[in-house]
């Protein structure tokens, strides 16, 4: 039967405008004045919001209208009644699975700071072939279809070249825990003298967004789950970004992610090696 990408792409970019929605009108806003109930996962400063278990339930009801049948990996429920782990789920060439991730940078969300985004993917077979990120207070959208292009909002994507090394612009992001959160400080601290600046947004669908859209020249981060970078990855990659998944380059550590400019990727990658990325 094969894959309807476009129809995919057409689905992602409605649930996750309907889901953009929902959490545009919860927001908090400047001061963040509105109360939102909060609770914690695996650390105090992990933290999830009412808000983002209503806009994956929006979101898990109209997959479930729209495709039935298929498996949702979603990062407040886990997995959908019935659903497998991201990967396992996929049992033919032909069968989907979404994975969703419903507020994408939830402490910006929570203090009224507007990098937050709605995450959307449809992966086959733990391989993401269509997918959008919606950025809730301005309303842009990314989208991409595997071997389709990336866009913002109709524009197509390419991403930066620069030159060299020491003209780069590196993203990244930390992880929850403290101790993690200090190796990787090690890290970006000795990387800092050898590119142009360092970026941190707080949402990796966004950072993967901006490698993208040439905001920066590459973005890396340990410690991200599949619905944080599923969609984002895409549109980095076909927007023509070199990637690197969790398990694909051992040098950076077995759950680095890394989207880059080609013509600095190697460059990145040993620099990244030589600061620690492995024993981050």
């Amino acid at each position: 039967m094969g894959i309807d990408q476009q129809s995919l792409l057409a689905t992602a970019r409605h649930v996750a405008g309907e889901a953009a929605a929902l959490v545009r009108e919860a927001s908090t806003g400047p001061g963040g004045h509105r109360r939102i109930d909060v609770a914690t996962k695996s650390s105090e400063t992990d933290v999830v919001t009412s808000v983002d278990r209503a806009s994956e339930q929006r979101i898990r009801e109209l997959l479930a209208r729209l495709r039935p049948g298929e498996p949702m990996l979603g990062e407040e429920a886990a997995t959908a009644t019935g659903a497998a782990p991201c990967g396992e789920a996929s049992v033919g060439p032909d069968s989907v699975t979404w994975v969703v991730d419903p507020i994408d940078g939830t402490v910006n969300f929570l203090y009224g700071y507007p990098a937050f985004a709605v995450s959307v993917a449809a992966q086959v077979e733990g391989r993401s072939v269509a997918g959008a990120v919606i950025e809730p207070m301005t309303g842009r959208c990314w989208s991409a279809t595997r071997g389709g292009g990336a866009w913002l909002d109709g524009v197509r994507l390419r991403v930066s070249a620069p030159a060299r090394l020491g003209v780069t612009l590196l993203a990244t992001g930390f992880a929850y825990d403290a101790a993690r959160r200090q190796r990787q400080a090690r890290m970006i601290t000795s990387a800092l003298g050898n590119v142009r600046d360092i970026r941190r947004s707080g949402s990796a669908a966004l950072d993967l967004c901006a490698v993208a859209t040439g905001w920066v020249d590459a973005y890396c981060e340990h410690g991200l789950s599949r619905w944080d970078w599923a969609a984002g990855a895409l549109i980095a990659e076909e927007a023509g970004a070199t990637l690197s998944l969790p398990g694909d380059d051992p040098r950076l550590g077995a759950d680095a992610t890394l989207a880059c400019a080609p013509s600095v990727a190697d460059e990145v990658a040993e620099l990244l090696v030589h600061c620690g990325a492995a024993e981050v």
